[in-house]
């Protein structure tokens, strides 16, 4: 990865947005409203609390939602991290010159302020997802 990433959050696959926000909750988490996201066909939910990395809750809205193949695959589980960067198109040019294959080209995304969000993945790090810097929640 680039020395300019930044961490920004850890994306969670989630059957029931309620009831897992709940646990985290309980935990002094300090949960978000549920944001509908229908470019991505999930229901999303923040969950932050001092000192602590920011989570993401997606839940699918249907069948068609990526996050149904992770939660058929491995149930409720973290499947991603989210980095924020500057320059999305120049970050995903350099991140393909080291193996990293484009799953979703950057597109506007509804749960970070109507930025630009893309996803990719390698091998040895697995899904990443990154945000423009302008975007942050």
């Amino acid at each position: 990865m680039l020395n300019c990433f930044k961490f920004h959050h850890i994306g969670v696959a989630v059957k029931d947005i309620n009831k897992t926000a709940a646990i985290y909750e309980a935990g002094g988490y300090t949960v978000s409203n549920t944001i509908l996201d229908p470019i991505q066909n999930v229901n999303i939910c923040w969950l932050t609390k001092e000192g602590m990395p920011t989570v993401e809750l997606l839940e699918p809205i249907n069948e068609t939602s990526p996050v149904c193949k992770t939660l058929e695959k491995n149930g409720v589980t973290p499947y991603h991290t989210c980095y924020t960067v500057d320059n999305i198109d120049e970050a995903v040019a350099e991140l393909r010159k080291m193996k990293y294959v484009v799953v979703s080209k950057p597109v506007e995304a509804v749960a970070i302020h109507n930025c630009k969000v893309c996803f990719l993945y390698n091998k040895n790090i697995g899904l990443i997802e990154l945000v423009e810097t302008q975007a942050i929640i």
